[in-house]
């Protein structure tokens, strides 16, 4: 009994050394890209605008062709409040509010550059509505010949159910990392949404710096590969050699992803950022129309995850890790390596959630901070409603939720409130089949 009290004691300081340590190592990362991100923050408001110091805001990005629109006055009305503020030289535009709700945001058009015009049926003013977040984005579409208009319930419900199927897949992409670390540890990482974030805050911050598009994005592959190996490395596997038990665990990970999420905020700033080619317009498919950004990240993340289902299946490391997953006691007794198959895991989750987070920033649009913290409830329910630690019901989940949450716009539910579907999934499968579709139930006994 004597001998397990200090050692007790001395397993409390590394854990938080080991912690400090990744935060250590996000900060590194992040001081690297600071100055991209305070270069390229949104506008200060002008002399007229709202009151910066409002936590919550009002944001988007003015492009006709592609091309910016500077000095464009933007207004917003509601809740008591009335603010405005001109557009920057790269069309962003962001106005302070002092609390989320509904607001009328207007565009003078008197201010628009000589021959630029709001498309045929571009609804202005415009009412906008805050969702879960402290950022409330709007886009206004520019340009003769294009028209806005209605579409037919039936037009309507297939657009719907394609980007509920795009949506779905670029859930899964980190769905399926989080469940196969769950599958091969037993931790439910709360930590994941920051993996998310991290990745389209490095895509963005290296854009801003001049690298070119494809090397912004392999860079932020890679922070999310150094990420998922930094965490495993430092953090996780001392904690697996002390024997800390699954609960303490899951909290650490609450921890971290604070830690890391507020580190975000104080180098990248609490502004919703885009991405570069972020507004394209729709391509017409006949009754369905997608924009190329949702049609590329449907095809990209339906690649990537048929070749993580072909490596899980065929490959040797593919069989380890299922067999790491299934019973790690007989694995490591079969002289398989245990660690490097988790370390695999942690640094294959690491990029398919930044991939994911690049996908979402486009899907949304936008980078901030807490974007990771925005999609995390929805990674859950899909792997819950797929079954915890199976990846293929991680798949099969998160488009069932991706669909679901899409659909509920189509039958009347606003769009606040249509990301509270996966919350209603992830409690109807808790109830009725708490294994999930493909999960194992488990007896007890």
């Amino acid at each position: 009994m004597t001998s397990t009290a200090p050692a007790a004691r001395q397993r409390v300081p590394r854990a938080l050394a080991a912690a400090g340590a990744l935060i250590g190592a996000i900060l590194a990362v992040l001081l690297a890209i600071a100055p991209a991100a305070e270069a390229t923050t949104s506008p200060s408001p002008s002399p007229n605008s709202s009151q910066s110091q409002f936590q919550n805001t009002i944001s988007g990005f003015l492009r006709n062709g592609g091309q910016p629109l500077e000095g464009v006055k933007i207004s917003a009305e509601g809740n008591g409040f009335s603010g405005s503020t001109t557009s920057s030289a790269s069309g962003a535009w962001s106005i302070s509010v002092p609390a989320q709700g509904s607001y009328k945001v207007t565009l003078d058009e008197s201010t628009l550059p000589e021959g630029v015009k709001l498309a045929d049926g571009q609804e202005n003013p415009r009412t906008v509505t805050f969702s879960q977040t402290s950022n409330a984005s709007t886009i206004f579409a520019f340009g003769a010949g294009i028209v806005v208009h209605q579409e037919s319930f039936f037009t309507s419900l297939l657009n719907r159910l394609v980007a509920g199927l795009s949506f779905g897949l670029l859930l899964a992409l980190s769905a399926v990392g989080l469940s196969l670390i769950f599958g091969t540890t037993g931790l439910t990482n709360f930590a994941h949404g920051e993996m998310v974030t991290l990745g389209a805050v490095v895509v963005f911050s290296l854009s801003a710096v001049g690298a070119p598009f494809w090397l912004a994005v392999i860079g932020g592959l890679a922070a999310g590969v150094a990420f998922g190996w930094a965490q495993d490395a430092w953090l996780w596997k001392p904690l697996r050699r002390r024997g800390t038990g699954v609960v303490p665990m899951m909290i650490v990970s609450i921890g971290l992803a604070l830690a890391a999420r507020y580190v975000i905020l104080f180098f990248f700033g609490g502004a919703t950022q885009q991405l570069p080619y972020s507004q394209s317009t729709d391509i017409d498919l006949g009754v369905v129309k997608i924009s190329p950004n949702n049609l590329w990240s449907l095809l990209i993340s339906l690649i990537v995850i048929l070749l993580i289902g072909f490596a899980l299946l065929r490959t040797r490391l593919g069989k380890a890790t299922r067999a790491v997953a299934d019973n790690p006691a007989l694995a490591a007794a079969s002289g398989i390596d245990v660690d490097r198959v988790i370390r695999l895991v942690w640094v294959t989750g690491g990029f398919l959630a930044a991939l994911g987070g690049i996908l979402w920033a486009y899907y949304r649009p936008g980078v901030s901070f807490n974007m990771g913290q925005q999609i995390l409830l929805m990674i859950f329910a899909g792997v819950t409603l797929g079954g915890l630690g199976t990846v293929f019901g991680a798949l099969v989940g998160s488009v069932v939720v991706g669909i679901f949450v899409e659909l509920t716009t189509v039958f009347g539910l606003t769009s606040d409130l249509k990301y509270v579907g996966a919350l209603v999934v992830m409690i109807l499968v808790l109830l009725f089949r708490p294994q999930g579709i493909l999960g194992r139930r488990e007896r007890v006994g």
